[in-house]
């Protein structure tokens, strides 16, 4: 409908691209990626945390696959060098990712990507809509908008919170993934609801960069509170903060007496992560006070001095 494709010229302005394509979700834009665009003539290098639908459509797809180690660049240097006999080389890493908080190195992986001839493909499910000056994610974070040639992102999180995912990049791209892409050739559009309240968001980003600052702030409060308290948070200055807390069944005995505080937070322990580094996930959001983030830390205190994670 007309306002499926408003949706789309509104998402490829607010990312500063010359089109985009819309998908049920960003699980299906990954899955319907890579396989469009990719021959076995070709390489995709990938980060080994990438985001398991990344993982899952460089599966499906007949490209030469190289995996380098995590946010290490020069695992991926010697990767490049090795993939140079391939006809195209694509490197696919998440912008944010989603277990720790991490933020991808992308200067240094454009500035590889220029050196050895490649694209650069990020996943920004993690990173739309707060990541940045103005929201746009980590490209905009880290001042590569114009080395980035393809990105895929969600409108479940941030955007709206119910559904929806897209890809957004060079027009020869969208064009192409129109005509090869299975996930949106063979399944529906997004309902319409969806579509007018991602609308409405992207409005909201692109009149103001207020949203994006107040969530800066909020999560500057939050960690710096917490590690004066004594916790360990991993990642760097990201909403998703992960309480590190080592046993699986500490993390979920902390989660357990949160919520019985009236605080919503997630225990995650093996196998969604890896042993012996179980977690308790926090997320900040826009709508979240500074009062709510400091009753937040209190509870986290008293539960963690309760359970020995605190002196």
């Amino acid at each position: 409908q007309s306002i499926h494709k408003d949706l789309e010229e509104k998402i490829a302005r607010f990312h500063q691209r010359e089109d985009a394509i819309l998908y049920a979700s960003c699980f299906d834009a990954n899955a319907g990626i890579f396989e469009a665009l990719l021959t076995p003539e070709d390489a995709v290098l990938s980060d080994e945390l990438n985001h398991a639908s990344i993982i899952d459509g460089i599966r499906l797809c007949k490209a030469n696959k190289y995996r380098y180690k995590h946010m290490d660049m020069k695992d991926l240097e010697a990767k490049l060098q090795d993939a140079q006999k391939h006809r195209l080389r694509l490197v696919a890493t998440d912008g944010a990712f989603s277990m720790d908080g991490d933020i991808a190195p992308l200067r240094e992986i454009c500035q590889l990507a220029e050196k050895y001839n490649a694209l650069v493909f990020i996943d920004e499910c993690h990173a739309t809509g707060f990541l940045g000056p103005n929201g746009r994610g980590t490209d905009e974070l880290l001042g590569v908008m114009d080395k980035v040639t393809i990105i895929n992102s969600t409108l479940g999180k941030a955007l709206g919170g119910a559904a929806g995912g897209y890809t957004t990049g060079p027009k020869p791209l969208i064009d192409l993934l129109r005509q090869r892409s299975r996930p949106y050739l063979f399944s529906n559009s997004l309902p319409p609801a969806v579509v007018g309240s991602a609308s409405k968001a992207l409005d909201l980003l692109m009149e103001s960069n207020a949203i994006a600052q107040s969530m800066a702030a909020k999560t500057q409060r939050f960690r710096s509170k917490m590690t004066a308290a004594g916790f360990t948070i991993s990642g760097k200055d990201h909403p998703i903060c992960p309480v590190m807390l080592g046993d699986a069944r500490l993390a979920a005995v902390m989660a357990e007496d949160m919520l019985n505080r009236g605080i919503y937070v997630i225990g995650f322990s093996y196998p969604v992560v890896p042993k012996g580094k179980a977690r308790i996930r926090v997320q900040i959001s826009a709508v979240h006070s500074d009062e709510d983030i400091d009753r937040c830390v209190e509870a986290f205190t008293e539960v963690g001095r309760k359970h020995g994670a605190l002196p």
